[in-house]
């Protein structure tokens, strides 16, 4: 027998006889529709290419929400400064040439670190002075695109490597690959994805979160003890997105829940660890013309405070929500 269909005859049967024997269970209730609201524009559309694109937002040790305008040019600044208590923005860091798409603070050294797409991590002073280069250069014979970014307990980075992304065939090329802390080597630890954007770490650090863009797909990458192996590989959700839109950054909150920001759509769904939808955040019907992305989430560790970074031909706002548990690091940049 068609072990598909004996499987749902035995769950037909089952219901059958719950119905017969009782009321039946309730079904789980549906996603949560949460609006978040608008805390500040930070940015407007740069002349040189007609648009404006922040994400990677983490906070700092001060408090304030740091993020990158990845299409920023030296011009203007790279990577920007937002104090949630007076709405203020600054600029924080840029340099000539730098095309940053994630931002993280290293458990280790106190520096902020960001991924430059071209294929370098470079990392700031907690004051944006003193930048350094502290990976740079192919991995295992080939160049990579880092985009997002994660750190373990000890300060290895673990990355989301976009190669081939721009391949019109679409031939899955795309990496994870983890940075030893010191910079001194990095290993893939999977390949042939489909376009890997986000990356987080579960709450106990035992595996990974992969937001895959050309699949719409968020899967489970378990390591071994040491971090340097995937064990086994899980999908743990189709994500529902609109038409050209892509899964990009994602985070988790202290329940383990799972955040996942959505590039071509100003929208954040939210699953458990087991991927049932739970929540969808959007921004305000009047704000949704000019809005095309929100590209990641950071909750305040040990508060449910949400910020999103969103954009579109309106430029790059920051928008404010609460989460559904409390922040920690997982779900604070990368």
């Amino acid at each position: 027998m068609n072990r598909r269909t004996s499987v749902s005859a035995v769950a037909l049967a089952g219901a059958l006889v719950a119905g017969l024997a009782g009321p039946a269970l309730a079904a789980p209730p549906g996603p949560e529709e949460i609006i978040a609201s608008k805390v500040v524009k930070a940015t407007s559309p740069h002349a040189e290419l007609g648009m404006t694109l922040l994400e990677g937002p983490t906070f700092g040790a001060d408090g304030d929400l740091y993020f990158v305008d990845v299409v920023a040019p030296s011009t203007a600044p790279k990577v920007l400064r937002l104090d949630p208590a007076s709405r203020e923005v600054s600029g924080f860091y840029t340099d000539e040439s730098g095309v940053y798409t994630s931002a993280q603070w290293s458990p280790v050294d106190g520096r902020l670190y960001l991924t430059d797409y071209q294929g370098t991590i470079r990392s700031v002073a907690p004051d944006g002075t003193d930048p350094r280069t502290v990976f740079s250069g192919p991995v295992e014979g080939q160049t990579m695109s880092p985009d997002d970014l994660t750190f373990d307990r000890e300060g290895n980075m673990y990355l989301t490597d976009l190669t081939g992304y721009l391949d019109p065939e679409q031939e899955p090329a795309g990496r994870v690959i983890r940075v030893e802390a010191d910079g001194s080597s990095a290993t893939v630890l999977a390949d042939e994805l489909a376009a890997p954007n986000g990356i987080s770490f579960d709450r106990s650090y035992s595996g990974l979160y992969i937001s895959t863009l050309w699949e719409n797909r968020i899967s489970y990458l378990t390591l071994d003890h040491t971090r340097t192996l995937v064990r086994s590989t899980r999908v743990v959700a189709d994500v529902d997105a609109a038409e050209g839109a892509e899964t990009d950054s994602n985070a988790v909150d202290a329940a383990g829940n799972i955040y996942q920001a959505i590039h071509g759509e100003p929208v954040i769904r939210v699953f458990s660890q087991q991927g049932r939808p739970l929540a969808t955040v959007r921004v305000p019907e009047a704000d949704r013309g000019g809005l095309t992305s929100a590209t990641n989430v950071a909750i305040r560790p040990g508060t449910k405070q949400a910020y999103v970074t969103v954009s579109g031909d309106a430029g790059g706002f920051v928008y404010t929500f609460d989460a559904l548990a409390p922040g920690t690091r997982q779900s604070n940049g990368g």
